[in-house]
């Protein structure tokens, strides 16, 4: 009875009866029961039957003996008090959904859920437990290695699980963590702890099997095609928010990481083909990612090299027509004020430029030198374009070009930069 009618009064609260549980606030039943016209506990215990009926939350009468049975657990039934909530109509799928999820993190629960109204009714029981919880996430989706499945228990009596697979073709990561069977929508430690360990375990094998050259790849990139169920079971959980949707046991962090990197290394020795198969999949995520950066920083390059005007320091010509039009490239500014003063404004234009210009050939790619202000300012006054698809010889503006530099070594270094 104070269990029914008392908040905090549940017996979560004592390690030695419950090393893990997901309620702890102690406001679960005795909620239901206030908001109910009417409830009816019954208890099967040591072949005895017991019964109390509660209305609004009182109880008729006290917790007692009314009969013999042979089976063990607890019955509750409640009418919702619809003077307090506004209807009584419990949707299917979502009860369908919940009660799916607690199968399958507990495979030795058998959860029978049904509508007596439509005579709809499912049986959720799952042996493989997060392990098929993940084979059923990636039904019917192609994948490139089977489940793998960790397991440990600490010391202290807390549980953890993890199940993962990658799919083939998917860029999205699936992560689903679970704290005391609590869904944890926004993560939290134990998701923290799961992807540092992914990440440095495949980034240790990929470097150990020299299969990239570059620089360690970004966990988000190991990530990419991801299929996983975290699941701890820990005492004294602390979550973030009354929601629950975030843990924060801070210690779960570094025990999830140091046991799942143990636990994978060992596998990985055991079974390297997996391990390869999810590392390449890791590096062509890598290397479409940045040529995607680089293609959309290009893009951006040469989006800006189009919308721009003339350079400000280029002396144009007044001929319009580029086949009689010359363009005199000058070392700096003072050259190039001689020039135009000695230059025939019809047809003869100057560019100074200053100083040594970018080697293009170890630039790196168009998306680096086109940000050169001197390369830009040249590619603009010649008015070609940039890259295969922009580049055209028939916007030439000029179709004879003179480079003058002075008669040294730098003049030559810069005619061969040219």
């Amino acid at each position: 009875e104070v269990i029914m009618t008392v908040l905090h009064a549940g017996g979560k609260f004592d390690n030695s009866l419950y090393k893990v549980s997901g309620g702890l606030y102690g406001v679960g039943v005795p909620v239901v029961n206030a908001l109910s016209r009417r409830l009816e506990l019954e208890i099967y215990q040591e072949g005895r039957l017991h019964r109390q009926v509660y209305h609004q939350g009182v109880p008729d009468a006290p917790l007692s003996v009314v009969g013999t049975t042979a089976l063990r657990g607890t019955s509750i039934r409640f009418w919702p008090d619809l003077s307090i909530m506004e209807t009584d109509t419990f949707l299917f799928d979502t009860l369908a959904h919940r009660f799916r999820e607690l199968a399958f993190l507990n495979p030795i629960l058998t959860i029978v859920l049904r509508e007596e109204e439509s005579l709809r009714e499912e049986t959720f029981h799952f042996e493989g437990g997060i392990k098929s919880y993940n084979e059923f996430l990636n039904e019917n989706k192609k994948t490139i290695h089977e489940v793998l499945f960790f397991r440990r228990e600490l010391p202290s009596g807390a549980q953890f699980e993890v199940a993962f697979q990658y799919q083939e073709t998917t860029d999205n990561e699936t992560i689903l963590g679970f704290a005391n069977n609590i869904f944890t929508k926004e993560g939290g430690t134990h998701i923290k702890g799961f992807r540092t360990a992914l990440t440095r375990v495949i980034n240790r094998f990929i470097k150990d099997k020299q299969l990239n050259k570059g620089e360690e790849l970004r966990g988000e990139d190991i990530r990419e095609g991801l299929t996983a169920v975290v699941s701890v079971r820990i005492p004294d959980p602390q979550f973030e928010g009354q929601t629950k949707a975030k843990l924060g046991s801070s210690w779960v962090s570094g025990a999830m990481e140091t046991f799942l990197a143990e636990e994978m290394q060992e596998r990985f020795e055991e079974f390297p083909q997996i391990a390869k198969k999810i590392a390449d999949k890791a590096i062509q995520t890598a290397m479409a990612r940045e040529a995607a950066r680089k293609a959309k920083e290009l893009a951006k390059r040469k989006n800006v090299l189009e919308g721009s005007n003339l350079p400000g320091k280029l002396a144009d010509c007044q001929e319009s027509d580029p086949a009689k039009c010359e363009l005199y490239i000058v070392e700096g500014d003072s050259a190039g004020g001689s020039a135009k003063q000695g230059r025939d404004r019809k047809f003869q234009a100057i560019l100074p430029l200053k100083g040594k210009i970018l080697n293009v050939e170890k630039a790196g790619g168009a998306e680096r030198f086109v940000t050169h202000d001197e390369v830009r300012a040249l590619i603009t006054a010649v008015g070609c374009g940039l890259g295969n698809e922009e580049y055209s010889q028939k916007n030439l503006r000029y179709h004879k070009i003179i480079i003058m530099t002075d008669a040294d070594v730098d003049g030559s270094h810069i005619r061969t930069l040219l």
